[in-house]
């Protein structure tokens, strides 16, 4: 059987049909996939394990009954960075940290979201590193819920802000000089990523050796995808609602 990974999805409830696509998917795949890794980016934001919205609680229960089944694993990424333990018991995922290593069928294969490689962007990483202290965590889970909200949705609409305004700029891809560094210190390893809305397949020639990146198609405009890892190797595959 096969090991599928996405990310990306930005589930929210203001897109209907992402969480549509979502449930379908892993009724789909529940006991057909040896196991399914989401690699940031569920959500389009989370602003902590009490957040108790009817669009959470549905989508955490589509993941509860696929995990009773399958074993699902989840990175957070750079909008669901606040995912914890109180997730993790809700959905029946195992929260992973990055970089993860896989191995499978012999090769091996390592894991991150990719935000921590766009160091071009000085000021975004400057704002992760506050972000991911405790400090800072415990600081803003006491805040109010609907204050929590606010800021977050504040937060968003800077980043979208920024989009439209610089695009899809260099900056908001990864540094070669970061995927060579992270390459470097798992030799033999194929990287696999999301969080660049790039979904490709690159080759770096790291220390004279070629190796592999692969980057996840994120979920928009009524289509997702995903990538299928079996003994034949990496594949990218589309994902729709209107077909199965």
């Amino acid at each position: 059987m096969a090991i599928h990974f996405i990310s990306d999805l930005h589930l929210q409830d203001e897109a209907s049909w992402l969480g549509e696509l979502f449930s379908r998917t892993l009724a789909d795949w529940r006991g057909k996939i040896d196991a399914l890794y989401i690699l940031g980016d569920l959500f389009e934001y989370w602003v902590g394990d009490d957040d108790d919205s009817p669009f959470h609680a549905a989508m955490l229960a589509a993941m509860r009954d696929f995990s009773a089944v399958t074993p699902l694993y989840v990175m957070r990424g750079n909008r669901d960075f606040l995912l914890g333990a109180g997730f993790a018991a809700a959905s029946g995922a195992t929260l992973l940290d990055e970089p993860q290593l896989l191995q499978r069928h012999g090769r091996d294969y390592l894991l991150v979201h990719g935000d921590g490689e766009c160091t071009d962007d000085a000021a975004y990483q400057q704002f992760r590193a506050m972000v991911r202290q405790p400090a800072w965590q415990a600081a803003f889970l006491q805040k109010p819920l609907a204050e929590r909200h606010a800021i977050a949705r504040q937060i968003r609409g800077m980043s979208e802000h920024k989009k439209q305004t610089q695009g899809m700029s260099e900056i908001s891809d990864v540094s070669p000089a970061a995927i060579e560094q992270l390459l470097a210190a798992h030799p033999g390893a194929t990287l696999i990523h999301g969080h660049t809305h790039r979904p490709a397949r690159h080759e770096h020639l790291v220390n004279g050796e070629l190796r592999e990146r692969w980057v996840i198609a994120d979920w928009h405009d009524g289509h997702g995808g995903y990538l299928r890892l079996d003994s034949v190797g990496l594949s990218a595959h589309p994902l729709t609602l209107h077909h199965h």
